[in-house]
């Protein structure tokens, strides 16, 4: 597949390596991939289900069938994503997600409502993380943790400003004014630079990962392993395991977090900054994550990330102040800000970037379906009870299961 116009003519005329460019437009693709994130969603689900009498459940179910749609499509996409690269994979997901979030505020029913943010959730989690991590690990091996971290933080900035954005908007124009400012801020950001800049990978323009002439020094040899040979080992499967315990935590605490903190006294205004607090830890451990020494085993990291979300999950039950709010969302986000910046890495590092798009679409299926477990139950639970305690009990429970797996996960031999 031809690179785009631009590149082709820049890559001969820059001065540094042109994977950096890429970089920039996955992070500003990161940053428009928030608009549907739960916790954007969790803003809104006192002001739509006071509107419209939803129950939390029916409101987080949502979540959890965009998820089960990403499930479907994210094993067909992975080898698509191998043999085109990520460019139109990317710009089809910011165009669908940045129309469907616009079209919220138009909602009507709560059929509306799925049938939109369904679409939305389905791009968040399947199409977005494969084209975003697949463009990352074309283009950097032996700095793809750095470059990873990089990537995540922009992310996780996504998330520190969309609820900030959707909470001003609907201060003003009420929760449809939110949905319009969420979906105008995804076309905006993340659209042109996809479509201009981004190619597959750096042998399409005459270079190698991490260097700027296909004649520089030669890294280490990577993996090679196909999906079949992956699906083999141990490691996918440990590697499976931590995804299937830490991400209905991540999804399901993320969604509730605000209507938790609201129940528990804390103004909801309070609440939405505690959520960019949240976001901005994730940054602030993203963003360490890079500099982590790449000789040192990835697990430990994620045994620590998996710690800290056991910690923070425990941390939210017994919430009083704002002060309490801020130091358990801040110990969940530096383990959220871990795990998003670690797995990636991971499933590249263990299984190498030829096959990486369809091993990780396997692996994506299992962590959507997840996703979409913890936002129905945290839901249930709270519909059951009266409140979130059950919920965060059984998350802290499975982060520390998550540390356990992560311990076990080594690297395969090739």
């Amino acid at each position: 597949m031809q690179p785009p116009l631009l590149p082709r003519l820049l890559v001969p005329r820059l001065p540094f390596f042109y994977g950096w460019v890429v970089l920039g437009c996955i992070c500003l693709a990161g940053f428009a991939r928030q608009g549907p994130a739960v916790a954007v969603l969790s803003v809104f689900v006192v002001p739509m289900t006071d509107a419209f009498g939803w129950s939390r459940t029916e409101m987080a179910g949502a979540v959890s069938l965009g998820g089960v749609l990403a499930a479907f499509v994210s094993p067909m996409l992975g080898p698509v994503l191998d043999r085109r690269g990520s460019r139109l994979i990317l710009c089809l997901a910011v165009l669908g997600t940045g129309f469907a979030t616009m079209a919220l505020s138009l909602t009507q029913s709560l059929l509306v409502f799925y049938l939109l943010f369904c679409f939305a959730r389905m791009n968040w989690a399947g199409p977005f993380d494969l084209g975003l991590y697949g463009a990352l690990n074309s283009w950097f091996v032996a700095r793809r943790t750095r470059a990873t971290s990089i990537a995540t933080l922009a992310q996780m900035s996504g998330l520190v400003v969309m609820p900030i954005i959707a909470q001003l908007a609907m201060r003003d124009g009420g929760w449809r004014s939110g949905w319009v400012a969420i979906g105008a801020t995804v076309l905006i950001v993340g659209f042109v630079p996809v479509w201009l800049f981004l190619v597959r990978r750096p042998e399409d323009v005459g270079l190698v990962p991490d260097r700027i002439v296909a004649g520089a020094a030669r890294a280490a040899p990577e993996p090679r392993f196909s999906r079949a040979q992956a699906i083999r080992t141990w490691a996918f499967w440990l590697l499976s395991l931590y995804t299937v315990l830490v991400y209905p935590v991540q999804a399901g605490v993320s969604l509730h977090q605000a209507p938790h903190l609201i129940e528990r006294g804390i103004s909801p205004i309070v609440a939405a900054t505690v959520i960019s607090f949240f976001s901005a830890m994730s940054a602030v451990a993203s963003f360490g994550v890079g500099f982590l020494p790449r000789r040192w085993p990835i697990r430990y990291a994620m045994l620590l990330a998996a710690g800290l979300l056991s910690a923070g999950s425990f941390g939210l039950i017994g919430v009083v102040s704002a002060e309490d709010a801020y130091l358990a969302a801040g110990l969940f986000g530096l383990g959220i800000g871990g795990i998003s910046t670690l797995l990636p890495v991971a499933w590249a590092d263990y299984f190498g970037r030829e096959s990486y798009g369809a091993i990780r679409g396997v692996a994506l299926t299992l962590q959507v379906l997840a996703q979409a477990v913890g936002p129905v139950l945290s839901g249930a639970l709270r519909d059951w009870s009266g409140n979130y305690t059950d919920s965060l009990l059984v998350f802290g429970l499975l982060s520390a299961l998550a540390a356990m797996a992560a311990l076990a996960a080594r690297r395969p031999l090739s």
